[in-house]
């Protein structure tokens, strides 16, 4: 059986916007990159209908794998998470007890991490971590460098 793919109302809906634009939109403009570059003659010295034909490959790969992420996807309701500990879907203030550096980061699903947006996945040793945590408590993070400490400052809604 395929794991669940934990993702979020936001998750979901940029997934879903993304799969609708390269059905639509990015399909058919391959097709009619493939179709110029049929009508230019000889295909094999044809640098543009190899590049047509790669670029569809890819758009390919990514709906399908946005339709297996999209069928397995389980949903989490954010209004009703629980805000007396860390969870999927919550927005968590915490405190690095070495550098006394507070950080403020969103739970979610691994298909949805983006480290520049300051989300992180509940399966990334931080976030499995934090995942039922508390406010006031510290939790010990095993990483190459050594052990990291976070006190959990705050839990709340992440919209």
């Amino acid at each position: 059986m395929e794991k669940k793919n934990l993702l979020t109302y936001e998750g979901l809906q940029k997934l879903e916007t993304e799969l609708q634009d390269l059905k639509v939109v990015k399909r058919k403009e391959v097709s009619q990159k493939i179709k110029e570059a049929r009508e230019q003659g000889d295909l094999s010295e044809n640098a543009e209908y190899d590049a047509a034909k790669d670029e569809q490959r890819d758009i390919e790969a990514r709906i399908e794998e946005i339709e297996k992420i999209l069928k397995n996807a389980e949903v989490v309701v954010e209004d009703e998470v629980d805000l007396d500990k860390i969870n999927v879907g919550c927005k968590v203030k915490i405190l690095d007890c070495e550098f006394d550096e507070e950080l403020e980061y969103k739970i979610v699903g691994s298909t949805e991490a983006s480290s520049l947006q300051g989300k992180i996945s509940n399966e990334s040793p931080v976030g499995k971590a934090l995942i039922g945590a508390k406010v006031g408590d510290i939790v010990s993070i095993e990483t190459q460098a050594g052990v990291i400490q976070y006190k959990v400052l705050g839990i709340q809604r992440s919209n």
